[in-house]
């Protein structure tokens, strides 16, 4: 089954910086045929969706609004500006350094999934690396998807494989009846101990990410794995070894050729 294929902007932020709607231009012209934003960079929603329309790309999730703390009200409010249907969440390392935590964790989802279930919304959560560790044998995010019953996954394929511990192939079977969306990523789990630094409540190792089919990751075989129901594919270089926009053009190259996805093109 082939997917849409999109892209995470925020692996184009520093271009964004500077300038947001050459961004959206940039993947447009590339072929992209969604993206999934991760700050609007000042416009309104309105402004932006009309860009998305304009140059024929689509919104099937978004990491805008971020679901955290008691900011529920708003991110109802701007999902509802944006036409979502989804909204995101996503925690740090010690959110998921011991069950204590784990179990803090699920209950604020929890809470958080009921008021916005009320609301019409449906909650998905994004991963790293950190809750696919173990903890007495099990993995952390098994623990969680249990104390959290209904919270849906975003699950970052790469990250699940927690460098190299775990078979992505096999975390995307195991969680697969929760998962409405899928990251792609390619590299290899070699990084540069210099570059280590705390980012949003975890360790960025800096890895040595590379365009999707010249890493170590076997993506023919996560897609195949990918429940039926996630429509789009998001590619997400958190950095990259190369020039992001050249390895963002790259990498829809390679999943437009190995037909593994469809853009606009």
């Amino acid at each position: 089954m082939k997917r849409a294929l999109g892209v995470q902007l925020y692996s184009l932020r520093e271009m964004a910086k500077n300038d947001f709607p050459a961004v959206l231009k940039l993947v447009a012209d590339i072929g992209y045929k969604a993206v999934e934003p991760a700050g609007l960079w000042g416009l309104a929603p309105r402004e932006f969706k009309k860009m998305l329309d304009d140059l024929g790309l689509e919104m099937t999730t978004s990491h805008t609004p971020w679901v955290r703390g008691d900011n529920i009200s708003e991110v109802i409010d701007l999902a509802g500006e944006l036409g979502l249907k989804r909204v995101v969440c996503g925690f740090g390392a010690d959110d998921f350094k011991d069950i204590a935590a784990i179990k803090r964790t699920a209950d604020f989802v929890n809470s958080a999934q009921e008021k916005l279930a009320e609301a019409g919304l449906e909650l998905f959560q994004h991963n790293h690396d950190f809750e696919f560790q173990r903890l007495d044998g099990r993995l952390k995010y098994e623990i969680y998807a249990e104390l959290a019953p209904k919270v849906k996954f975003q699950l970052d394929a790469f990250w699940s494989s927690n460098f190299g511990a775990n078979d992505p192939v096999e975390m995307i079977k195991l969680f697969a009846d929760r998962i409405v969306s899928v990251h792609v990523k390619d590299g290899t789990f070699e990084c540069d101990e210099k570059k280590f630094k705390m980012v949003n409540g975890f360790l960025d190792r800096q890895l040595k990410l590379t365009p999707l089919g010249t890493g170590i990751m076997d993506i023919p075989a996560i897609v195949a794995a990918t429940p039926e129901r996630v429509d789009t594919l998001i590619v997400e270089l958190d950095y990259c070894i190369i020039d992001m926009a050249e390895a963002i053009r790259r990498s829809y190259e390679y999943m437009i050729n190995a037909d593994l996805a469809f853009g606009n093109k």
